[in-house]
């Protein structure tokens, strides 16, 4: 009698993002496991596409160990996997679907194409061709009679694994898929969770509503700005509720903390980077006091417009009036922020499963088998591809992880 060939184990994936693919790659290729990768939304890696609409920052070309370095408290944590595909492997992945790269300006990595679509489409197809099933329209629900229940336009179904890679993202953006509803599901097993919150986020400002009909969406351009993050070079834009853009998502971690531990925080702005303090004092006290405000601030600091504004608005009367203490507000205006803008508007998100859940391998501890990866874990970074690098590489270890429960 002919010898059975030994059965395939089965692998499921639940959330189709940078995450989940990447652990489908990995794992794809052994022959020994059947990869299914199941989504709620009707196509896969949708925020994926979002964040390349505008060009797909893929990864960061600086200094290998600043870049692990950019993770926060989570660095530790992150580090081992980040050795594994490090922003170089990134690159030579992209470069192997095609997709050839090239670093801007400020360092960051971007396709050619300066698009997310042709690389997505490459990477779907590979792992099909790798007998990778793709099943969309399946929203997770919640765990079941040993196995995992779904909702799926056919009905409610249950599927069972032999492991399970859980990347579902955070939940930011959650009209594309990431909204947060395993929250309860896993902290009902016993897996020990820190609420998610917005990172890489907005700020409300109680602007004034003339400043705000007249200056919405208005960018403030050449600034440096610091909070407890340090001093940073860049610019932002005035938003009906507040600001938002670059320069405040680098900071946006810090004020954040500080909101929320002591209810209060001040992003300050140096109006003028160009100029110091002395020289604005000089300059100012130069000017025809018979002249307005508005011209003796544009011909003494070079500042009119919204950065006008923003003086009147935020420096006190007795300020305004007096050379040098007009210099100290141009180089550091206090600008008070009420809140985060909401979770659903942010970047990404921090918060989600703490690392003391996991083991070393990512899987769970309170639920031997099952594994998690990329933003439903306790970490943020700034952007500029470090976030999507760390989905990848994350996705990847956790991959790692499975094969060595699976094989075990």
């Amino acid at each position: 009698m002919a010898n059975e060939l030994p059965s395939r184990k089965a692998v499921a994936i639940i959330g189709g993002g940078p995450a989940g693919l990447m652990a489908a790659e990995l794992l794809s290729p052994s022959g020994g496991y059947t990869v299914t990768v199941y989504d709620s939304m009707p196509t896969f890696g949708r925020k994926f596409l979002l964040a390349g609409k505008s060009g797909l920052n893929i990864t960061h070309s600086e200094a290998y160990a600043r870049f692990a370095g950019r993770f926060g408290a989570a660095s530790g944590h992150l580090r081992a996997a980040l050795d594994t595909f490090t922003p170089d492997d990134v690159r030579q992945w992209a470069a192997g679907l095609g997709t050839e790269t090239f670093v801007g300006s400020s360092g960051r990595v971007f396709p050619k194409v300066m698009k997310a679509s042709p690389l997505l489409r490459a990477w779907l197809a590979r792992l099909q061709q790798r007998g990778v099933v793709l099943k969309s329209r399946h929203r997770w629900t919640g765990f079941a009679e040993g196995g995992y229940a779904f909702e799926t336009p056919e009905g409610p179904t249950i599927i069972h694994s032999d492991a399970t890679l859980l990347a579902l993202g955070g939940a930011s953006w959650p009209k594309l898929g990431s909204d947060g509803r395993w929250q309860p599901l896993l902290a009902a097993t016993g897996v020990p969770m820190a609420g998610l919150r917005p990172a890489n986020c907005g700020f409300d400002v109680a602007w004034d509503e003339g400043f705000r009909d007249r200056f919405a969406g208005v960018p403030v351009k050449s600034v440096t700005a610091t909070s407890d993050a340090g001093s940073l070079p860049g610019e932002f834009v005035i938003s009906t509720h507040g600001i938002e853009g670059s320069l405040v998502y680098a900071h946006s971690a810090a004020l954040r903390d500080r909101l929320q531990r002591e209810g209060r925080a001040e992003l300050a702005l140096d109006l003028a980077p160009g100029r110091s303090e002395e020289r604005l004092a000089r300059d100012l006290a130069r000017q025809d006091n018979k002249a307005s405000f508005s011209n003796r601030l544009r011909k003494g600091a070079g500042i009119d417009g919204v950065k006008s504004a923003l003086l009147r608005a935020y420096a006190s009367p007795a300020d305004l009036a007096h050379p040098l203490r007009l210099a100290a507000s141009i180089k550091s205006l206090k600008l008070p922020l009420l809140r985060p803008r909401p979770i659903a508007e942010a970047i990404s998100s921090v918060g989600g499963i703490k690392w003391e859940g996991l083991d070393d391998n990512y899987m769970l501890k309170s639920i031997p088998g099952v594994f998690a990866a990329g933003e439903m874990l306790d970490w943020e970074a700034p952007t500029g591809g470090y976030l999507l690098t760390a989905c990848f590489a994350t996705g990847r270890a956790a991959a790692h992880g499975m094969a060595a429960f699976l094989d075990n």
